[in-house]
């Protein structure tokens, strides 16, 4: 009975150990329900490689919103895709490639609350 944390393998938050998940904590994977029927869609790996497209490129700053990976992904209906956004940046946090900032300081994605930058991970660099 390890009482520790890992992420959620659909938005990228933290899991939380409970009591109740004693005995399959190695078989816990999702933060909720939800996540756990949603998972991991096309459009969310989708809008990973846009972040990543869109750090890439030269015109691109130091950093990108997130909404930026979405308008890129579908320009129309951009907003319905701004929380899996921001799910694709935790995520990319959770793999140690990127960071996410509020007022240029580094935060915990899963604690991050309004609008965030991500951007490469500072050791990577």
């Amino acid at each position: 009975m390890t009482r520790q944390e890992k992420d959620c393998l659909a938005c990228g938050r933290t899991i939380q150990w409970r009591r109740k998940w004693a005995k399959n904590w190695d078989q816990v994977k999702w933060c909720s329900n939800r996540c756990r029927r949603q998972k991991v869609r096309p459009v969310d790996q989708q809008l990973g490689e846009a972040i990543e497209q869109l750090l890439e490129s030269p015109e691109a700053s130091k950093s990108i919103c997130p909404s930026e990976a979405a308008k890129s992904v579908d320009p129309l209906n951009w907003r319905e895709l701004l929380e899996p956004a921001r799910s694709a940046a935790r995520r990319l946090v959770t793999a140690g490639t990127h960071e996410i900032t509020q007022k240029g300081q580094i935060v915990d994605p899963s604690r991050a609350r309004g609008p965030f930058r991500i951007r490469r991970a500072t050791s990577l660099a």
